[in-house]
């Protein structure tokens, strides 16, 4: 290395970073990026598959053989954007940390690479980027700086974009004239902030009050009933605003959070079954986390069986629905037939990765699970006339490397506020029962 790029900070990649995002070698700025031989290892095993780090993995490898070309990896390269890209092969355990992490394993070999490099380089200029809390933890200990992979992280998760609001002391003439014609301008109706396309508003003076959505092309609040879709009633207005943007044609991109219990995914199919008409099909799909994230193999049985046990909460969604209905009911047998006919299917998120989807009512579940590249692949496979429905709980992560501030629902949140297409409703009034509200709260 140059002497000029002694100067530079030394980032040391961990397998995990490249899984979650095989262009992170780019964000370094004007840095050293160092990429231990581990790493390239640890990535051979994940090159075949259909998941989103399956798919990582091969386009690293590609982006590194485009970047070397003839050159020797150990020999590095530098890029246009600045930073300077090496391969390190040097594992050999310190003495030191041979008395620590007795256990040859991955973790502890990448760990090696920026220990030494640590010891060569000044331990100030050197940090282990990993979204292991776990690894970042062990590295601290024994004196290496360390941090997660920040990119793409929404800055604070409290400032998110709710798509809700509550503005008291309204004149009551602006009420009035809104459940008289339907709606106000916006210069009207007192409202002091700029809303962003879609967004929700109560407006209340006193005991009075009307739900709102602010309508962009307008320029005015218009009035949002409680309807009931495909026999569920809102019970709240958080859900009546659900309901109004999935079932809003004008509006092509929903997202719903919340904790458990406050009836995203209801809403989201109950509002699919009430506007099946305008749809060739209704696809709910949720992303498969194993169990403490041991593998699907280990479970009994066929894949249908494996898989039953986490399409089950989707299932038991629309057996609510139908219970609306007496069995010998239109809507009851309706039901019946749409899944018969394949055109309401409830499926892993995985068998409908690559589709082109076109006319189609898609919701994806539990999308809290998601990374922020999935989420991106998902919406950019919506063909003519499809609405992408996304809900989950930005808070109730399953997937080791992801955060409240990195999942990708909360950063399609954040993306999307203020485009015309979009709306979102934070669902925060669980009512799934007083004991459920009570164990979500304390527990």
């Amino acid at each position: 290395m140059t002497k000029k790029s002694k100067q530079k900070k030394i980032f040391v990649l961990d397998t995990n970073v490249v899984l979650y995002d095989y262009q992170s070698i780019y964000t370094f700025e004007n840095n050293i990026v160092v990429i231990p031989i581990t790493l390239l290892e640890e990535i051979d095993k994940f090159k075949r598959g259909n998941e989103i780090i399956n798919y990582n993995a091969r386009e690293f490898a590609r982006e590194l053989d485009t970047i070397f070309g003839d050159v020797l990896l150990s020999e590095g390269v530098k890029l246009d954007t600045g930073e300077e890209i090496f391969v390190s092969t040097n594992t050999i355990f310190d003495e030191k940390l041979k008395g620590v992490f007795w256990e040859d394993k991955p973790d502890h070999r990448i760990l090696s690479v920026a220990f030494n490099l640590a010891k060569e380089k000044g331990p100030e200029n050197v940090f282990l980027v990993s979204k292991d809390i776990n690894l970042r933890m062990k590295a601290k200990s024994v004196g290496i700086n360390s941090q997660d992979y920040e990119t793409g992280k929404i800055k604070n998760i409290d400032e998110l974009y709710s798509g809700k609001n509550l503005v008291e002391n309204i004149h009551s003439d602006v009420i009035d004239k809104i459940y008289q014609q339907g709606f106000i301008d916006l210069e009207q109706s007192g409202v002091q902030s700029s809303p962003s396309p879609n967004e929700y508003f109560i407006l209340r003076n006193g005991n009075k009050s009307i739900l709102t959505v602010f309508h962009k092309e307008t320029h005015t609040f218009r009035q949002v009933e409680k309807i009931r879709a495909y026999g569920i009633t809102p019970r709240n207005a958080e859900q009546a605003f659900a309901l109004n943007a999935l079932m809003n044609p004008e509006v092509s991109l929903v997202t719903l959070s919340g904790k458990a219990g406050t009836g995203k995914t209801l809403m989201a199919l109950a509002a699919a079954l009430q506007v099946r008409k305008d749809y060739k099909q209704i696809l709910l799909a949720r992303p498969i986390v194993p169990l403490s994230n041991r593998d699907l193999g280990f479970l009994p049985g066929d894949i249908t069986s494996k898989l039953d046990p986490y399409m089950q909460p989707l299932f038991d969604n629309l057996t609510v629905i139908k219970h609306q209905f007496k069995e010998e009911s239109t809507e009851f047998t309706r039901i019946n037939e749409l899944l018969k006919n394949e055109k309401l299917m409830i499926t892993p998120l995985a068998y409908i990765r690559g589709r082109s989807l076109s006319k189609v009512y898609f919701i994806v579940d539990e999308a809290q699970n998601l990374t922020p590249h999935e989420v991106k692949t998902i919406i950019t496979r919506a063909g003519e006339g499809t609405k992408v429905v996304f809900t989950g709980d930005p808070y109730q992560i399953d997937t080791p490397y992801l955060d409240s501030r990195s999942n990708g629902l909360t950063v399609l949140i954040d993306k999307m506020k203020g485009q015309g297409l979009y709306g979102h409703v934070t669902m925060e009034k669980g009512e799934r029962s007083i004991l459920a509200e009570l164990a979500s709260d304390l527990l």
